[in-house]
């Protein structure tokens, strides 16, 4: 066991918390609370106060869009919901004095591109918000709900002269209802998320292979048969596309094609590239089963369903999808091997070219889709050369592809490092730029790129903890596409971002009251605490490694285990993360007369070993419910792990408390006990064992 451990005055922690941590834990004098950051910000002394009435004055044009009034109505009454007890009665006046008063020139079309510019005003005497849009007072309106502050039991809007306008025309967020169909409550709370945060494209993935998820009144067995009874209907669509219009989203609907397309062809076989017979697919991964595009037949029936859908949604643009077709089936068919050489779909070597015959594939669909007055949109394996420049590509796999398709004339909208399914950071989708400062393109270029998309892949996400799984990370993606350029604090952000996770909770998102259930659950009556403890410093292993770890997963496996309750990204961890970066960093600039740590760095190790404490103390107290409980069995490693590298730290602490180096034995096989705790299991893997390791290694 660690000697016991040096602890400072508790003036000197408080005094430490408050000087060393300001870079992270103070409220910025620019940022404060807002995410996104606006374009100008320029705060003032003084403060409006609430009082017992919140009267709205709406100036709207002859031709006014309902969305504002209906907007300016949800946050007056938000407010009475945030102020309970205050007894805030909200009212609306056409002249008069008025606490905030909202102008806009004409109703604006975020599927046109118009304007989303806003200026808003706060001074002691009211507030006024004022835009050349409908769109741009909706986002106005956000940053105003962002403003209020509560002191004690008041509650009032900082002074404030903002001036803001996206850096982005395009901030997506897609949403995959087909491998896990996520009803329409969970469509529209994460709308209102969207809205929080001023995202603008709600995109709607809804067919793939294990799923075709919308009602087809000239198809039905698409829905009959693909859907496997979850399926939204036309009324339910239209419905969720009038609230997302209300919030200034629109919805662009993506029907995957030519591959991803299993649960098309389990309805309509005449589809196939062979003759197997196919039901859903149970199973996840990239099935390599594709449409037949050498037949007529299957353009007759796309047609017809682009045909419906292109009605039913009145988005300008369409997707199409286009991903993760690598031509096996069409290559091992005779009958569409000889199609490709009677067509010149050959390689320079000879061997048929399905590059060549998707591109075919594509053109045919772009006529159709242009037919209706739709733009294409599909993902970056659908370009090649002959793709007119008139489709959309949307880069999940690189810059390259985003690069070669601006230059090749198309609009690109950027996805490759935006995929918050792979559970990584933030920070790493923060400082992913759609266009960097050293972007390879010309001026005429670099407006081709609209902007980027979030994407949420539902293979271990159901609706009950989807939620989890988009947000608070997701606003971090909408700032980077909204602010400008030069705004990249990542201290700020995550600072910023616990303070969005919060509100997005009061507007009815479950990021975190579902992970905190299925606690409740698993801890099955027994207390919660401990589980919850380990589970705040475990994270899902990234990408899609949980296909590989020993247990197969199928569109039935319920995703109700502690890897689904665990955190996205561990807060716990990267809070203790940069106390360990803090802590070494006063170290290296301390004066080198001694090797022992300074008042400032003993405060400093304060705040690693405290987390280190609990983390080692945890697994006593947890260990019984592990045991006991048959769904917690494979996370004892990880909670004696996460005990053990604990009294590791613990010691390295004691050591630099001393002045001590560590000995060059202790130092290697406690390294070698990270490697051993970096294993993960049940799918997780603890998140701070990166951190523990600096430490070590430090000198």
């Amino acid at each position: 066991m660690p000697r016991p451990f040096y602890l400072p005055s508790a003036f000197l922690i408080c005094f430490f918390l408050f000087c060393s941590y300001s870079g992270f834990a103070q409220p910025s004098t620019q940022t404060r609370n807002l995410l996104p950051v606006p374009a100008q910000v320029k705060w003032g002394t003084s403060r409006f106060g609430l009082k017992n009435t919140w009267r709205t004055q709406l100036n709207a044009p002859a031709a006014p869009d309902s969305a504002v009034r209906a907007a300016a109505q949800r946050l007056s009454t938000w407010l009475v919901q945030q102020t309970d007890g205050k007894r805030l009665i909200p009212e609306f006046t056409t002249s008069g004095a008025a606490d905030l008063t909202i102008r806009y020139g004409r109703a604006g079309r975020v599927e046109a591109g118009d304007e989303e510019r806003y200026s808003l005003r706060v001074t002691p005497a009211g507030i006024a918000l004022d835009a050349p849009t409908s769109l741009g007072a909706l986002r106005g309106l956000e940053t105003l709900r962002q403003l209020l502050t509560k002191e004690k039991k008041n509650f009032y809007f900082s002074e404030v002269d903002i001036t803001d306008q996206p850096r982005f025309v395009w901030r997506g967020l897609l949403i995959d209802a087909a491998r896990h169909f996520m009803p329409v409550a969970v469509i529209k709370r994460n709308l209102d998320g969207m809205a929080a945060v001023k995202l603008n494209v709600l995109h709607w993935h809804l067919s793939d292979d294990q799923g075709f998820r919308v009602e087809s009144k000239t198809l039905p067995r698409l829905h009959e048969i693909g859907s496997e009874g979850q399926y939204y209907t036309q009324a339910q669509v239209r419905d969720v596309l009038s609230y997302a219009a209300a919030r200034g989203i629109r919805v662009i609907p993506e029907f995957d094609m030519p591959g991803h397309a299993t649960s098309w062809l389990a309805a309509y076989p005449v589809l196939a590239s062979n003759d197997s017979i196919y039901g859903v697919a149970q199973r996840w991964g990239v099935l390599n089963i594709a449409m037949d595009p050498t037949r007529e037949t299957t353009y007759q029936l796309l047609d017809t369903l682009i045909g419906e859908m292109t009605t039913l949604f009145p988005d300008p643009y369409f997707h199409i999808g286009g991903d993760e077709n690598d031509g096996r089936q069409w290559r091992r068919n005779p009958r569409i091997v000889e199609f490709m050489k009677e067509k010149g779909f050959m390689t320079a070597k000879g061997q048929p070219d399905k590059h060549a015959l998707q591109t075919y594939f594509n053109r045919r669909i772009l006529q159709m889709v242009t037919a209706r007055g739709k733009k294409m949109v599909g993902w970056d394996e659908i370009l090649g050369p002959g793709l007119p420049p008139n489709a959309v590509i949307q880069s999940w796999r690189g810059r390259k592809g985003l690069y070669e398709a601006a230059k090749a004339g198309h609009t690109t909208i950027l996805s490759n490092g935006y995929y918050i399914d792979l559970n990584y950071s933030a920070a790493s989708h923060y400082l992913n730029d759609p266009l960097p400062a050293d972007a390879p393109l010309t001026a005429v270029e670099k407006q081709r790129i609209l902007g980027g998309e979030a994407t949420m892949w539902a293979e271990f996400a159901d609706s009950v903890i989807v939620d989890s799984r988009i947000w608070p990370r997701a606003a971090a993606i909408a700032e980077r596409l909204w602010s400008p350029a030069t705004v990249k604090d990542v201290p700020d952000m995550y600072r910023r971002l616990g303070g969005i996770s919060a509100l997005l909770e009061t507007l009815g998102l479950q990021h975190r009251r579902a992970p905190e259930k299925l606690l409740t659950q698993l801890a099955a009556g027994q207390e919660v605490a401990p589980l919850r403890t380990l589970a705040s410093v475990l994270e899902p292993v990234k990408e899609y490694k949980r296909h590989f770890q020993g247990m197969k997963y199928t569109t039935l496996t319920p995703l109700n285990r502690l890897v689904d309750a665990a955190p996205a990204e561990s807060d716990a961890a990267r809070e203790f993360g940069v106390a360990v970066e803090n802590l070494l960093r006063l170290r290296q600039n301390a004066p080198q007369t001694s090797t022992a740590l300074t008042p400032e760095g003993k405060v400093a190790a304060v705040a690693v070993a405290t987390p280190l404490r609990q983390w080692q103390l945890n697994d006593a107290l947890v260990r019984p419910l592990l045991l006991t409980q048959p769904s917690l069995q494979e996370y004892a490693p990880l909670s004696a792990q996460l005990s053990s590298i604990s009294v590791l730290a613990l010691e390295r602490l004691r050591q630099m408390e001393k002045g001590e180096k560590p000995p060059v034995a202790w130092q290697n096989a406690a390294l070698k006990q990270l490697d051993v705790a970096k294993a993960p299991a049940g799918q997780a893997e603890l998140a701070m064992v990166a951190s523990v390791r600096k430490l070590i290694e430090s000198k």
